[in-house]
């Protein structure tokens, strides 16, 4: 509702009505400005006012439960309320009344053009006013353009002088009673809101039928229809014929205005003040002429109040300054505003509004501290993987912003909680309360099996519920404590205990505001468990598929690392082996399936299998490699895999190496220079066509062969030919080191700090196998070649006797004359000459019978008849081991024993 303050009368009149009965609006068409009613209040206090129906007094409509009101600025000569019937019983809120307020602003100024109702949107709700539209002095009308039928209320036929009642008459009948010398200039305005659609306003005179002239003031609308074109021209008409009348009127209400009105003239002399403004100004009405700047009041409240008021004037543009008056200690609002003849200020006390505000202001910035809480905790707790790392991010995010001092996270570990992280308490208080079992009557047991929290404000509150844990709460050195329960999906998953230092009553709000961090950390509590499970299922898988120890041979020594990517479960493809072969010679694999996770773990665990399998068969590398070619080329077509295999010969000091789309190894010579050798370069396996080519290197005694993949090597931020020069910087600074006697485990370590320095954060797995090659002295192996027939089996006992009886192995004499005897002769009648034997004192003493033969010796089941046939029985009987292996002109067979012990 809208009402106007009749300036001759003490009456507010109701001006315009929407959304209340007709019944109900009899009651509001007139209401006592010195009344109780909401707008009589607003207009009085010049400030909102909200009423609630059930205060004696307020004679609210029946309908409703409250009534908000507000004071609206001077339209017309007139002083406006603007009130709201409200549904709520609650006063309005802040951000309610600021809207309110806005909204009776911006009112102020379209009040004058009239707006289509916005109900059934027909225009002929426009032509027939509403009983709730009638004011003394202003009458509202409508034309039909179309028609050119004027209608008006009853006010505009007074206005006239015609018949009371409604007024129904034409437009011609409308011109004719115009002033004949404003005729033309009010057509023209109304032509010129036609072309323009604006709102218009004019004045002219009107000539009533009794002969009496009346000054008007016409406020008026053009209406379109749907086809965009003129429907209606509707306004309101006002009577200006007495304008004295109502500017003393005015003044009146303005001397006795709940606000303080002063105005000056363009020196800044004072030319009116008001009641209110003399008690401000410490004046009366005997400072007329004196300048406002000279006044002790004015004088004390800053300088801020005289520059602002003098740049407004300057400017022309009306300003605000809110200023804090020494009088009464109360702040005030001054509007400043230029006239044609000087300034208007207007203090409004704002006191109370400045309180609200900042109240409004100190919980928005608490909703704002706890969103942002709530932001930085989820942000934190959705970058934690595992359950130490959500305990890490609440025990970071949660302290801070509630003053506390301790925080406890708990999982349920079977039927007992157990501690994953504890912040603010003494180690051995955390120890001893490691493990509750969820059936004990203790704070976070209640809480996890109620699924409730639990609030101790104080230590005395804590003993009076927990006195058998007394002890807890002292040994802690904490006086208050909240107990969360952890429930993700009605199942309850840990507890989380947020304590104080000093004793601390949970409000409502934080009650609220612990209960949604509860469940946020409950949310990634549950995922970092599910997280862990998988993660330690995948890191069980390869470290089975790795090997879990690399044997110690005499021949070389190494050591090998595995890195798994930062991201995903911590599992891939990358794989390495050390397999020791006849004659003390030792294979080198390693080797990268493409892509991360257990797929590809399950990929290598089957390479490397099928590699040691392959390589016990004494197979050469460039077949090895071929099978295993043919392997992954079965598993199908998005399955590849690099490799690079070396074989390393102690005896000669010769390392085969072959590879497939494999970075090449980083050789460490004795003198501290790094080369990577210049090998053959297959296509990846699984891409590649066989046959492999491979290459020969003689390595000098104490050389260090670094097999790597490329993940040490290469990354989104390194290319791999950068990485394999610092790869070679880091083996030339560690050379000195190792010079020393270190180890080669110690060699990987310098490469993996040097190479992966975040090792958290690299983005692909990484493997690196470190291989000293130590090569046997040249007295560690004879050989011999051996005449053909049956002589050879002699000559070679003869050989192997006194070649032990030198290397003090005689003990061995019997049993190896005994092997090269059987081998030499399961040659002669099986397979053809030439013959060789060799002997190598090695990790063990090998035997070995070379021919120029390719049939393979197999054991034979001899019957007892048979005179012959046990000769490899024998051998297998006496041998630690024995096999057979291609060379590439025959093939050898040989048996190793034991040596011993000293």
């Amino acid at each position: 509702m809208i009402h106007l303050a009749d300036p001759d009368e003490r009456l507010l009149r109701l001006a315009s009505a929407e959304g209340i009965p007709l019944d109900v609006l009899e009651d509001w068409r007139t209401t006592d400005r010195n009344g109780e009613s909401a707008p009589a209040l607003a207009l009085r206090d010049n400030m909102t006012v909200w009423l609630s129906a059930a205060e004696p007094g307020t004679g609210l409509p029946a309908f409703g439960t409250g009534m908000a009101a507000t004071s609206m600025s001077v339209v017309g000569g007139c002083i406006e309320t603007l009130s709201v019937v409200t549904a709520s019983p609650d006063p309005p809120a802040a951000a309610q009344r600021d809207i309110f307020e806005a909204v009776a602003l911006w009112a102020t100024e379209w009040l004058r053009w009239p707006t289509r109702s916005s109900g059934s949107g027909d225009p002929t709700e426009w032509r027939r006013p509403s009983r709730s539209d009638r004011v003394a002095g202003v009458g509202a009308w409508d034309w039909n353009v179309r028609t050119g039928e004027v209608v008006g209320d009853e006010s505009l036929a007074v206005i006239l002088g015609i018949d009371q009642g409604v007024c129904d008459t034409s437009v011609e009948d409308w011109a004719a009673v115009v002033h004949p010398d404003d005729l033309l200039r009010a057509m023209s305005d109304v032509t010129e809101a036609f072309v323009t659609c604006r709102p218009y306003s004019a004045d002219y005179r009107l000539r009533r039928p009794d002969g009496a002239e009346r000054w008007v003031q016409v406020h008026g609308r053009v209406i379109l229809g749907e086809d965009h074109r003129p429907t209606h021209v509707g306004g309101v008409l006002w009577d200006t014929t007495e304008p004295t009348t109502w500017a003393e009127s005015a003044t009146r209400e303005l001397r006795h205005m709940a606000d303080g009105f002063v105005t000056t003239d363009q020196d800044w002399h004072i030319t009116y003040v008001n009641i209110q403004a003399e008690r401000l100004l410490g004046t009366s009405e005997s400072c007329y002429g004196t300048s406002l700047w000279d006044l002790p009041s004015v004088r004390s409240s800053g300088p801020g109040l005289e520059a602002d008021c003098r740049r407004a004037a300057v400017e022309g543009v009306p300003a605000d300054l809110d200023v804090q008056w020494l009088t009464d200690e109360r702040w005030y609002r001054v509007r400043i505003t230029p006239s044609p003849d000087g300034h208007v200020l207007h203090f409004a006390d704002v006191t109370d509004k400045r309180l609200l505000d900042a109240e409004r202001l100190q919980s928005q910035q608490a909703a704002a501290e706890r969103t942002d809480l709530i932001g930085q905790l989820t942000q934190a707790l959705a970058k934690a993987v595992t359950v130490r790392d959500v305990a890490h991010a609440v025990a970071a995010g949660v302290r801070p912003p509630f003053g506390a001092v301790g925080v406890v996270v708990q999982i349920i570990d079977g039927e007992y909680l157990r501690v994953v992280e504890a912040v603010g308490y003494p180690p051995e208080f955390v120890e001893r309360v490691g493990r509750t079992h969820v059936s004990d009557r203790t704070a976070n047991a209640d809480a996890f099996r109620d699924r409730a929290p639990v609030y101790l404000t104080s230590r005395q509150d804590f003993i009076r519920h927990y006195p058998q844990y007394a002890d807890h709460a002292t040994r802690g050195g904490k006086q208050a404590w909240a107990f969360l329960p952890l429930i993700v999906s009605g199942r309850p998953l840990g507890c989380c205990v947020i304590s104080f230092s000093q004793p601390h009553r949970f409000t409502e709000e934080e009650r609220s505001l612990l209960a949604t961090v509860s469940g946020l950390i409950a949310q990634a509590l549950a995922r970092a468990r599910l997280y862990d499970s998988e993660h330690r299922r995948a890191t069980e898988l390869q470290r089975g598929l790795l090997p879990r120890a690399l044997p110690e041979l005499r021949a070389t020594a190494t050591a090998a690392r595995y890195l798994p990517t930062g991201s995903g479960v911590g599992v891939g493809g990358d794989w390495y082996d050390v397999i020791p072969l006849s004659a003390d010679r030792v294979a080198f694999v390693i080797g990268d399936v493409m892509g991360h996770g257990l797929s590809e773990a399950a990929t290598m665990g089957r390479l490397r299998t099928a590699v040691r399998t392959l390589a016990s068969l004494e197979l050469p590398l460039d077949e090895l490699l071929a099978q295993l070619n043919d392997l992954v080329s079965d598993l199908g077509d998005d399955f590849y895999a690099t490799c690079l295999c070396a074989l390393y010969d102690p005896v000669t000091g010769v390392c085969t190496l072959v590879r497939a789309g494999h970075p090449p190894p980083a050789l460490l010579l004795p003198d501290g220079t790094v080369t990577f050798p210049d090998l053959p370069l297959e296509p990846p396996l699984g891409a590649a066509s066989p046959p492999f080519e491979t290459a020969e290197l003689n390595l000098p005694d104490g050389s260090i062969l670094v097999l790597y993949t490329d993940g040490l090597v290469e990354s989104a931020a390194r290319d791999i030919d950068t990485g394999m020069a610092q790869l070679a910087a880091a083996l030339t600074a560690a050379h000195g080191a190792l010079s020393n006697g270190r180890q080669p485990g110690s060699l990987c370590d310098v490469l993996v700090t040097s190479m992966l320095p975040g090792q958290e954060t690299n983005d692909d797995d990484a493997a690196v196998l470190v291989a000293r090659a130590n090569r046997f002295p040249a007295d560690a192996a004879a050989s011999w070649d051996l005449p053909e027939g049956p002589v050879a089996a002699g000559e070679a006992r003869k050989h192997v006797r006194h070649t032990l009886s030198e290397w003090h192995l005689d003990d061995l004499a019997m049993a190896t004359e005994l092997i090269a005897s059987e081998l030499v002769g399961n040659g002669i009648r099986h397979a053809r000459g030439p013959f060789r034997l060799r002997l190598v004192r090695g990790g063990v003493l090998t035997c070995e019978v070379s021919d120029h033969s390719l049939t393979t010796p197999r054991v034979r089941r001899a019957r007892d008849t048979d005179e012959g046939g046990r000769g490899l029985q024998l051998v297998a009987a006496v041998s630690q081991r024995w096999g057979a292996r291609y060379t590439s002109d025959g093939k050898c067979i040989w048996a190793e024993q034991a040596l011993p012990a000293e």
